[in-house]
């Protein structure tokens, strides 16, 4: 996933209510002032796996998301032990998700799989997004302008693109109006298992959800009116120095800026924000403000796609997106469903020293 480091994008039309230190670097940034520095984070992972599958299983697969090394995040000391018969990352070709997979045959007793990697994760902070913008190829993003099992383009998502968007031209502006649309009209759902699974003919009658759910609704939007976009999946780092962090998950979107390139968005934590800490729109306002072109340094992406076929194929169809852990025994999933958290598995981090001897910030 391409982008660019930096401070974040400026709102020239957009900053009634923001604090004046914002304003200030915002300004900065407007002025064609220095890359304000990114925020780090350093952490080691540990999935630890003891798979729940039937004892008298001859032929046992799991498949863990496996996050790879690129501009905003660095994947070093990878290792995997326990008693797999064979094991390896491998990735699809559809989107490039990577997956660390294992296999266990005619084995006896337990199936047992520890993987534990480190990781350096850097705040994501688009700046200086042009608002000319040069012209893109439709059919080079075709798959980032296409419909997915769980979010058409057609019927309610285009009308209310179309009415969103109405007098917008740019990629920018109407990515924009979809976000602020979405800031100001869903809420996220406590209720909602995991992440949601993101049907968005369901989610634009009830508009509530979590991350899945609201990111798919911008995707879906996004690309009803004709701007590329995509989720991208991954974990949090939580606050602290150390912990569990099984039920972690986090997705984001992204759209493209034809000559820039793409821009991330997360409408999801400001609705967590108004949500857990109680406040209003215009309280969420800096916040609005920040995850429009912005995304923290504590989350490790994974990847992006929906309806993916794995690597190797997996026996059961195609998963709606890959962000939890997903396994069969002899060709059936043993996945209660899309999040697995019936697998038996656990996730914990560490929090590791970042350069120049300090911890990371939360």
């Amino acid at each position: 996933m391409d982008g660019s480091n930096g401070a974040p994008l400026s709102f020239s039309a957009r900053t009634a209510g923001i604090p004046a230190l914002l304003l200030i670097a915002l300004a900065s940034v407007a002025a064609g002032a220095g890359p304000v520095a990114a925020k780090e984070r350093r952490a080691e992972v540990t999935w630890s796996v003891n798979l729940n599958a039937p004892a008298g299983a001859k032929s046992v697969r799991l498949w863990i998301p496996y996050p790879m090394s690129d501009g905003n995040q660095e994947i070093t000391d990878v290792v995997v032990s326990g008693n797999p018969t064979a094991s390896g990352v491998y990735k699809e070709g559809a989107f490039g998700n990577a997956a660390l997979y294992a296999e266990w045959t005619d084995t006896k007793g337990p199936r047992t799989l520890t993987y534990t990697f480190k990781v350096l994760r850097r705040e994501r902070a688009t700046r200086n997004v042009p608002s000319a913008e040069l012209p893109f190829s439709k059919a080079e993003y075709r798959g980032e302008l296409a419909p997915t099992r769980l979010a058409g383009l057609e019927g309610p998502e285009r009308e209310l693109a179309e009415r969103i968007t109405a007098g917008r031209k740019t990629n920018r502006e109407k990515a924009i109006s979809i976000y602020d649309w979405i800031v100001e009209n869903m809420f996220r759902d406590p209720a909602t298992k995991g992440c949601g699974l993101g049907d968005v003919d369901t989610l634009l009658r009830t508009l509530g959800g979590k991350c899945g759910d609201i990111h798919s609704v911008y995707v879906a939007l996004a690309r009803a009116s004709g701007v590329p976009a995509r989720e991208v999946f991954g974990i949090r780092i939580p606050p602290g120095k150390e912990g569990e962090m099984t039920k972690a998950q986090h997705c984001w979107a992204e759209w493209y800026s034809p000559g820039y390139g793409w821009v991330p968005v997360d409408p999801a934590d400001v609705r967590k924000a108004i949500l857990e800490k109680k406040i209003t729109l215009e309280q969420a306002r800096p916040l609005r403000e920040y995850y429009f072109g912005t995304v923290d340094e504590s989350r490790i992406a994974v990847g992006t796609g929906r309806d993916l076929t794995l690597n190797p194929p997996q026996s059961g169809g195609p998963l709606n997106y890959f962000m939890y852990p997903y396994a069969e025994a002899d060709g059936k999933p043993l996945n209660e469903d899309l999040y697995g958290f019936n697998l038996g598995y656990t996730i914990r981090y560490r929090e590791l020293r970042v350069a120049g001897g300090g911890r990371s910030g939360t």
